[in-house]
């Protein structure tokens, strides 16, 4: 909204400094600093505001060092990180953006099914919380509007140049290009890196070539499925889900910044997709958010983000990677929510297959997830979660890379 009434100010009374708002970058830093601020500002007091209508963690007794502390803290804390990345993205963003207007969509979405859970559990004391069939169908449900938007909405574009044979490309920029329709995404660490999801199924007849949407939002739906629950699960100790996203978050800012970007674009050689720079406004506030949330969060825990907040930085950081053509770095840059999602996929699997054959059920880990077996092992909460976040940067530097090396 700020953005719209200092473009105003600028261009109709000539405003001195008002014309500062055009940049991305000068915007993207309010942006942050807003989001920590208000993080700041009304953490203590919604804290309190919980603690005062007794909304705390229930824990099941599981032999973990330093849980059964954790009863009675305060949860539902997610409602901090929507509210610092939403105001600051309402006051300075391009609200007329179809990126924006996505990632907003995606947050309300996902912390709207997250705080229904968080509610049934702390409020309802329904230790089951939201049903999981209900959880999915929400999922399924944004991922379905999120893939149709950008299938067919003709503001979503990707820039072509044209080469020397001819055809076009979307990186060896040159003086002639179109901005097209076309669903393709990054291939990380090959040169011609470019892959058209509609040649997956151009051998398989007019039919297929034409209506490839029905195979492209699937799998829309099964990313933003897979990094929400993954950020959910990872959200097990104090710090370690939020540290992690706002790792995460810096390096698609990065991406959403080159990205949008005709010169950086050209001179890395990677794709250039209209107006999708000003997701980087979407990214500081992101990652302001879950770092003032941090200050709460930190060991030892004064509150919870919950499902409000871990469903909905899953989600965001989903369709992020997804707007700017980066969803198959997704297994790298979010390896540790991947990690974590497949212990626990490994483990109730060797538990079965073992119960089958052996009469009893085994296990590959002390406990699932990975982090709760680090605990097991005897390593205190603190340093499992430093050393979480250490493989998070080292992943988010390696997908940095991918921008050259090839």
């Amino acid at each position: 909204m700020l953005y719209y009434l200092f473009n105003y100010l600028y261009k109709v009374h000539h405003l001195p400094g008002a014309g500062v708002f055009q940049y991305i970058s000068f915007r993207a830093a309010l942006a942050v600093v807003t989001s920590l601020i208000i993080a700041q500002f009304f953490g203590k007091p919604l804290i309190r505001k919980l603690q005062m209508l007794q909304i705390g963690e229930t824990v099941r007794d599981l032999g973990l060092q330093g849980q059964m502390e954790k009863k009675g803290t305060p949860t539902m804390g997610g409602l901090i990180i929507l509210l610092a990345i939403l105001v600051p993205v309402l006051l300075f963003a391009k609200l007329d953006n179809i990126y924006i207007v996505l990632m907003l969509l995606s947050t309300v979405w996902l912390g709207i099914i997250g705080f229904v859970d968080d509610y049934i559990k702390v409020v309802k004391k329904d230790k089951e919380g939201l049903a999981g069939r209900f959880k999915v169908l929400g999922q399924v449900g944004l991922g379905i509007t999120v893939g149709w938007v950008l299938f067919f909405s003709n503001d979503v574009t990707v820039r072509q140049y044209a080469l020397a044979n001819g055809s076009f490309s979307a990186v060896d920029a040159s003086g002639v290009y179109q901005d097209v329709k076309l669903m393709i995404t990054t291939v990380p660490f090959l040169k011609n890196n470019e892959l058209n999801y509609g040649d997956l199924f151009a051998t398989a007849g007019d039919f297929f070539n034409e209506y490839y949407a029905f195979f492209y939002i699937p799998i829309v739906i099964l990313i933003i499925t897979a990094v929400s629950n993954g950020a959910n699960i990872t959200d097990g100790l104090d710090g370690l889900a939020a540290g992690t996203s706002a790792i995460i978050g810096i390096t698609l800012a990065i991406f959403c910044f080159v990205s949008g970007n005709a010169l950086l674009a050209d001179y890395l050689d990677v794709m250039f997709i209209p107006n999708s720079g000003e997701l980087v406004i979407f990214c500081t506030a992101f990652v302001g958010a879950c770092v003032g949330f941090l200050w709460y969060n930190s060991y030892p825990a004064q509150v919870f983000m919950g499902d409000t907040g871990s469903l909905a930085i899953g989600g965001i950081i989903a369709v992020l990677a997804i707007i700017v053509r980066k969803e198959l770095l997704i297994p790298v840059l979010c390896g540790v929510f991947l990690v974590e999602n497949l212990s626990v996929m490994v483990q109730v699997s060797y538990f079965k297959y073992t119960k089958r054959k052996y009469g009893e059920g085994r296990r590959l880990l002390r406990m699932s997830p990975l982090h709760h077996h680090y605990q097991k092992l005897g390593y205190h909460e603190s340093k499992i979660v430093s050393r979480f976040w250490i493989v998070g940067i080292m992943l988010a530097v390696l997908t940095l890379v991918t921008l050259k090396l090839r």
